[in-house]
């Protein structure tokens, strides 16, 4: 088999029960034969135009030699630096697909002015440009690629030359590029964003960083045959069951969080591809599983081994999941291995037939364009910043609720904010800052989880918001929100558009604060103005 899992107490118990009633009703051989009704009659239009995955590795095998071809002729041209500028779906996965290989892709999914310029002047002469949208409208990658063409114009260098584009056939962005004279790849448009890993969004960037395609094709391959036979050995059936099924025994509740641990794999960065795909995919209509990556010492396993945390579930990603349990003990844990295009594969089907466990459409995202809404309403009405209840040692405190920032204190300020967490709640960090200067700040994560007691998600903003941003408004609405931006002088024009960098970033994380906020979520906004120094302040108060 290319994919292990194995199981043991309550997802074991979940397994058991729920796999039965799939097989019954033919769910696996049902989505690999396009069966769009799979998800009920409110969904049906929409699955049925958003399948094509199944068929990716028939569909994306033609895109191994074109992609070669456009690696040849850019490694002559001197091209040694693959940039890729896409959200959620376009970037996710390349990512892990590189980070896997070893491949040098590099990831541009902010609008953070700072980090946008890094990017740029990581090397020009060296570097091409990969443009990926689905809609070809999507304003941070429309952005980083106007300015990117002025940047390269700068210098001398043709952007038709080291611009690349993947998008679908027909949107905005294969007309325009087309029209420019740019190299084009359009995707099967019949796919999501989130269901992309093996087809050309995924594929194009990290073949031309040099990573071997046909290889991870033959992964993903090798798998297709045990996701689609009704069986109880089918592992995205199981997988299915175990995260959309599980019940605590104590609380007789569903566990509606999973810990995503990496413990061994070899496959780098995976939990954030898992995150996206399951978030975005079953947070709406009130319900959801919401992945939490951890650490293999994570506070949150320190509770549940104290008995807490009931409504979390342990996903362990292990090199061998049917040797690693005789080695190690993890009881009521799921242990999941194989290759990368194992994991697409299976992951894509289980939460696809979570989907139908949760009697939810896991194909649509409902409330992603709410936080786009207000962020493009503030970049045209530009009201005025408004003033925060406190500063301390440079860090600017805001929050939705006035009785948040009573105490005067950061540190009053964040357990102020834990308080009003519900027993099944969760805190998310969200933070909208150049995260090439201020990597370490995502340790904040493991804090706040110590601190809180309950499981928190870290996210960079914007990327986050075509991720779990789905999850937070559509899901159990039971979140608190940590917000983090930056007020720095650091800042970069968009060509052709009538704000900047600095404006759009602090547009979207003002956005997504007011429509949380318009949800009934509390919010509280740390602004560091000297982001370096700052961040110190922070761990200090979440400990």
């Amino acid at each position: 088999m290319t994919f292990g899992l194995h199981a043991s107490g309550a997802p074991k118990a979940a397994i058991d029960s729920v796999v039965p009633s799939l097989i019954a009703t033919l769910v696996a051989s049902g989505i690999t034969a396009g069966d769009a009704f799979l998800w009920g009659p409110e969904a049906e239009a929409e699955a049925s135009n958003r399948l094509g995955w199944v068929d990716a590795v028939t569909t994306s095998r033609p895109l191994v030699a074109q992609i070669a071809r456009a690696r040849e002729e850019l490694v002559s041209a001197g091209v040694e630096r693959i940039v890729l500028a896409g959200m959620g779906g376009s970037s996710l996965a390349p990512e892990v697909i590189a980070q896997t290989y070893g491949a040098p892709l590099v990831i541009l999914d902010s609008t953070s002015p700072g980090q946008v310029l890094d990017v740029i002047d990581g090397g020009l002469a060296q570097t091409a440009l990969v443009v990926a949208s689905k809609s070809g409208s999507t304003l941070e990658t429309d952005a980083a690629r106007r300015a990117f063409e002025a940047a390269f114009a700068d210098v001398g260098i043709d952007p038709a030359a080291r611009i690349i584009v993947v998008t679908d056939p027909g949107s905005p962005l294969d007309v325009s590029a087309r029209e420019a004279g740019y190299r084009v790849f359009t995707a099967e448009p019949n796919v999501g964003g989130r269901y992309s890993a093996l087809t050309a969004f995924g594929l194009v960037p990290a073949g031309l960083a040099g990573v071997d395609i046909d290889e991870l094709l033959n992964e993903a391959e090798a798998t297709l045959l045990e996701v689609s036979i009704d069986s109880p050995e089918n592992p995205a059936l199981r997988l299915a069951a175990a995260i959309a099924s599980t019940v605590n025994p104590a609380t007789q509740t569903r566990r509606d969080k999973i810990g995503l641990i990496t413990d061994g794999t070899h496959i780098v960065g995976l939990p954030d591809w898992i995150e996206q795909l399951v978030a975005e995919s079953t947070g709406k209509q009130g319900t959801g599983i919401l992945p939490v990556v951890l650490l293999p010492v994570s506070p949150e396993l320190d509770e549940i081994a104290s008995g807490g945390l009931p409504d979390v579930q342990i996903v362990r990603l292990v090199d061998e999941a049917n040797a690693f349990h005789l080695l190690e003990q993890h009881p009521d844990e799921v242990l999941v291995s194989g290759s990368l295009g194992a994991q697409f594969i299976v992951w894509e089907y289980a939460t696809a037939i979570a989907g139908r466990i949760l009697g939810i459409n896991p194909f649509d995202q409902p409330d992603v364009e709410s936080a786009k809404v207000a962020a493009r309403a503030l970049l045209t009405e530009r009201p005025q910043a408004l003033a925060p209840a406190f500063s301390v040692d440079g860090v600017e405190v805001r929050a939705t609720h006035p009785e948040l920032t009573q105490s005067g204190t950061i540190q009053g300020t964040l357990d102020a904010l834990w308080s009003l967490l519900d027993e099944d709640g969760y805190v998310s960090i969200q933070a909208f800052v150049d995260r090439s200067a201020v990597p370490q700040l995502a340790g904040l994560r493991e804090l706040v989880a110590a601190d809180s007691g309950r499981p928190v998600t870290f996210g960079w903003g914007p990327r986050f918001l075509h991720s779990t941003g789905q999850y937070h408004k559509g899901g159990p609405q039971n979140g608190v929100f940590l917000q983090i931006t930056e007020a720095t002088d650091v800042d970069l024009e968009i060509p052709g558009l009538p704000f900047t960098f600095g404006e759009l970033i602090r547009a979207q994380a003002t956005g997504d604060a007011a429509v949380l906020a318009g949800l009934g979520r509390p919010v509280v906004t740390l602004t560091l103005t000297d982001p370096g120094l700052d961040v110190l302040t922070l761990f200090e108060a979440a400990q």
